[in-house]
């Protein structure tokens, strides 16, 4: 298992008001859990949490960004995560109420229901 970073273990402790909050490396960087649904993950130091069509236009309008990741046939993939304000890294508060509106996104999206296959 890889050895967590300073950074991962900042921010467990600025979201422990959530609740039970984990770290599981991935792919490089870090997924962050909250009832065993990820809804934030870290690359290279940068946090990011889970959007959805819901909860996107909150980032948008704040001017945040999604993350991205150059895929090996060098086209730019973007998923479905934004940075939060900078300012929220050092504020409790503020790191909490954008890290529910990710955890909202991942609960919604393990409600969908996938097709059965036939």
């Amino acid at each position: 298992m890889a050895k967590r970073s300073e950074f991962v273990d900042f921010l467990l402790e600025q979201l422990a008001p959530l609740g039970e909050v984990s770290a599981r490396s991935m792919f490089g960087g870090w997924g962050i859990y909250h009832d065993a649904r990820m809804f934030a993950l870290v690359a290279d130091d940068a946090l990011y949490f889970k959007v959805d069509d819901a909860n996107r236009g909150d980032f948008e309008r704040e001017g945040l960004q999604p993350f991205r990741y150059e895929r090996t046939d060098r086209e730019v993939a973007v998923m479905s995560y934004y940075q939060p304000p900078t300012a929220a890294i050092d504020d409790r508060d503020q790191l909490c109420a954008w890290a529910r509106k990710g955890i909202e996104a991942a609960a919604r999206a393990a409600t969908k229901r996938r097709p059965k296959k036939k």
